[in-house]
């Protein structure tokens, strides 16, 4: 089993930036392709971003590719999701999510975090 818990939601005006992080325990994560969803009011899960093992190959959805950038620390279990130039549309709890294929939808990843809020003020 891995737990995965979000944290470095808030508050944030449009144009500004914030940093989620996402540690994992449970068992080590270096194996897996992590990933960030995220999810509106009334809206579905949608996918942000994955990074896969290697640290190599890394996968954007449209709307936040050139903004976000995600990363990993293999060695503190522990992935990230940097996210600049925040849009009012950018609101949204942030998931964080493990052992999934790289674009894979909500339902083909296995492990969740509770999730941390992402609010931005226009």
């Amino acid at each position: 089993q891995v737990q995965l818990v979000e944290s470095g939601g808030g508050l944030v005006q449009a144009g500004g930036s914030l940093n989620l992080s996402c540690a994992a325990s449970g068992r080590t994560i270096s194996g897996y392709t992590m990933a960030w969803f995220r999810q509106a009011p009334g809206k579905e899960r949608e996918f942000v971003a994955a990074i896969q093992w290697n640290f190599v190959n890394t996968y954007y959805a449209d709307s936040v590719k050139g903004r976000f950038t995600i990363s990993r620390d293999n060695a503190k279990n522990t992935v990230y999701l940097q996210m600049n130039s925040l849009k009012p549309e950018d609101t949204a709890v942030y998931y964080c999510a493990a052992n999934g294929p790289p674009y894979g939808s909500a339902a083909q990843y296995r492990y969740w975090g509770q999730g941390t809020q992402v609010t931005v003020s226009s």
